[in-house]
């Protein structure tokens, strides 16, 4: 069952990819990109490669260190609901089977799409500024989000309320949840990561409007969209969902801090400058020696 729905996650995604690609992008500004990919990707790597182990703990965090959790953690399930109450049940009053398979695909679909797409149309940019900040606040929303899902341990809407919430994506969709098993558990709703990092596209998004004007109103349609069907699908509480937005917003602050200033490619920055001002500075010396040696050959 696994096996089928990442199939078809996999098929839908590319298809999301094969459309937004040449609308958004350009299929030319794409493959004049992969002409320069050793640059681009050599500027990305060392953050890649930091994502690569977060991305791991933070599944450990969610499947494995629950126990920690419940033993230490800080139970906020009633103070979530002792807050806001039963305002997510307010979307059971709009509740119909085609908004329920519209949020569904946002929540399993669309979501993955907004994640993987903005890595392709930022590599297409020359300046990979834009790129390693991405992949920087993807890390940053991950680490912090996995830090507070030891730290708080709390459930959701769909455990507390049960049948009251008759959109719950498992019961519409019962297959669905044999991929978010996989990555995720019932205890990880506070901070909402759905919510952060479909934010974080969205305020990269805004920012490269110029650049790919019609991205921006695309990605914002699609990450509020998001927000909301964390609660209509039972699945986080409004607070785990603001909660998600104070991470996109601290993440993507930091990453403009931390890339630029401490990634690698900005480090060796000043050294290449250094190694370039000393070419200039030997080449005359080296075109004057050539020409010396040829007339000394040519002499002899």
């Amino acid at each position: 069952m696994l096996v089928d729905v990442l199939a078809r996650l996999t098929v839908v995604v590319a298809v999301m990819l094969a459309v937004a690609i040449p609308t958004i992008v350009g299929v030319g500004r794409l493959w004049a990109a992969l002409g320069d990919w050793r640059r681009r990707v050599g500027a990305a790597l060392p953050i890649a490669t930091v994502l690569v182990p977060v991305l791991l703990v933070n599944r450990l965090a969610r499947q494995d260190l629950i126990g920690v959790s419940r033993t230490y953690g800080i139970r906020a399930t009633g103070l979530i609901y002792d807050v806001e109450g039963d305002f997510v049940l307010l979307f059971q009053t709009v509740s119909s089977t085609p908004l329920t398979r519209y949020f569904s695909f946002i929540y399993i679909y669309a979501y993955a799409f907004m994640l993987i797409f903005p890595v392709v149309a930022y590599f297409a940019l020359r300046d990979t500024t834009t790129l390693r900040r991405l992949l920087a606040a993807y890390t940053l929303n991950y680490a912090i989000g996995a830090t507070v899902y030891v730290l708080v341990l709390a459930y959701g809407p769909r455990n507390l309320l049960g049948e009251e919430i008759g959109t719950m994506l498992y019961t519409f969709r019962p297959d669905y949840q044999h991929l978010t098993g996989e990555v995720n558990h019932n205890t990880n709703v506070f901070p909402s990561l759905h919510t952060s990092l479909s934010a974080t596209v969205a305020i990269f998004a805004y920012r490269t409007r110029r650049e790919f004007p019609l991205w921006t109103p695309v990605a914002v349609g699609l990450a509020v969209s998001v927000w909301i069907s964390t609660m209509y699908l039972g699945i986080h509480w409004a607070v785990d969902v603001l909660a998600g937005l104070v991470l996109a917003a601290g993440s993507v602050a930091l990453a403009d801090r931390l890339v630029g200033r401490w990634d690698v490619p900005s480090r060796l920055e000043p050294a290449t400058r250094r190694l370039g001002r000393t070419y200039e500075r030997i080449a005359p010396l080296y075109d004057r020696l050539e020409a010396l040696t040829g007339r000394l050959l040519g002499r002899t």
